[in-house]
């Protein structure tokens, strides 16, 4: 078996699933989101556990196992707790302001980017810190936005400046060794 696949999903309070086919519906204090599985793979609910198991043992059955025992672990908690991705601005000059339900970049360029906030993402900018943090529910939307926004001036390797995400380490070169 699987030994990502086996592992039952605990279902914290607040969180309600449903399980229609091959259609799972999670509902939380943070909102909603359905999942849907692939041919061979069942979901049951029982004992405030969330489990898979899959119709037989090919090796693309064992992998769809594990992969969706994963994607129901990330909208379980993203239901309940949200995700979140941090960001930060490095750079002179650099900035980023919230204008209404768009995010306006400065980032060096001879006019702003204006980036429009999707539906089901929040974006908290502090100005302060040159900190932007994207929230949401669905993991792979708040991974896919943070990479957008990363992508609209990422870090360059000689002094480090644009937009990384916070945990991220740029490795810079060093740069002309001509002059001394």
């Amino acid at each position: 078996m699987s030994r990502t696949g086996r592992k039952p999903i605990p279902i914290p309070k607040g969180v309600e699933v449903k399980v229609e086919g091959n259609l799972v519906g999670v509902k939380g204090p943070k909102g909603a989101l359905e999942v849907s599985l692939n041919q061979g793979i069942s979901a049951q609910v029982a004992d405030g556990n969330f489990s898979l198991d899959r119709a037989n043992d090919e090796k693309q059955s064992r992998a769809y196992h594990g992969l969706a025992r994963a994607l129901m672990a990330n909208a379980i908690t993203g239901v309940s707790d949200g995700w979140s991705k941090a960001l930060d601005i490095v750079g002179i000059g650099y900035r980023a302001e919230k204008q209404g339900n768009a995010v306006v970049f400065n980032l060096g360029y001879s006019h702003p980017i204006n980036f429009e906030i999707p539906k089901g993402i929040d974006i908290d900018v502090d100005t302060k810190a040159n900190r932007i943090t994207v929230n949401g529910i669905d993991r792979q939307q708040v991974g896919q936005i943070a990479a957008e926004i990363r992508g609209l001036r990422p870090p360059e390797p000689y002094k480090g400046k644009g937009v990384r995400y916070s945990t991220e380490r740029i490795r810079t070169k060093a740069g002309k060794q001509g002059a001394k």
